[in-house]
């Protein structure tokens, strides 16, 4: 995948939480081919220890995204 994914730690820690504690995750993909390397990436936050998670494919993200992760984490 040419296209870099940047995940942020700003907004867990800002309600107080972090990624051990995200209970589900909704990915929006510009494009499915690019599942396998969002997972690769998705892998390195969560380890072994997944939430449960959606992946739809949409025509287009904010400000011409590529991926959008929306996640619920516990407080």
């Amino acid at each position: 995948m040419a296209k870099e994914i940047i995940f942020t730690e700003k907004a867990p820690k800002a309600a107080g939480s972090d990624y051990k504690k995200v209970v589900k995750t909704l990915i929006f993909l510009t494009d499915m081919a690019d599942f396998a390397a969002v997972n690769k990436i998705y892998e390195s936050y969560f380890g072994g220890d997944y939430p449960a998670r959606s992946c739809v494919q949409v025509a287009k993200l904010p400000l011409g995204g590529l991926v959008e992760i929306e996640c619920v984490a516990e407080v």
